[in-house]
């Protein structure tokens, strides 16, 4: 393989990366599995699975479930929900596996996020709420002693 063939191979192999990314970012709250996603995009799940780290720093089912626990976090400060329809809204079929990554990524039980973050973000617009609010990615959350 050439240089040039290598180097058309990773930009083909990014151009069905980022349609992964877009898949995951529109359909986050459908059942979505590596292997489907990989199958859409013609590779197989090994190989989508670390080029998609390699592009991103972080698996595709990791991704995913930030992107449930985002979306899941601006239901919550709605404070309209519970926190299992906000589970099972977001596309997460199991409470405790929702409830585990959230606080990883957030640092706080969902249940805590709901009645605090109410307080925490009145007087602020949504989208400003969203950018400030959003969980931290590749990492637990830092240990915060105020809470």
């Amino acid at each position: 393989m050439t240089q040039d063939e290598a180097f058309s191979q990773r930009l083909g192999d990014l151009a069905r990366l980022r349609r992964v990314r877009d898949r995951i970012d529109r359909d986050y709250m459908q059942p979505l599995n590596v292997e489907e996603l990989a199958r859409g995009v013609h590779m197989s799940a090994g190989h989508l699975s670390r080029q998609f780290r390699l592009a991103y720093g972080e698996s595709p089912y990791s991704y995913l479930m930030t992107r449930r626990i985002e979306r899941a976090m601006a239901l919550l400060r709605r404070g309209d929900m519970s926190v299992t329809e906000v589970c099972f809204e977001v596309g997460c079929s199991s409470l405790g596996t929702f409830s585990t990554r959230f606080t990883e990524l957030v640092g706080v039980p969902p249940s805590v996020y709901r009645t605090e973050s109410a307080q925490a973000t009145d007087g602020i617009p949504p989208c400003v709420a969203k950018q400030i609010t959003r969980p931290i990615r590749n990492q637990e959350a830092p240990p915060d002693e105020s809470r």
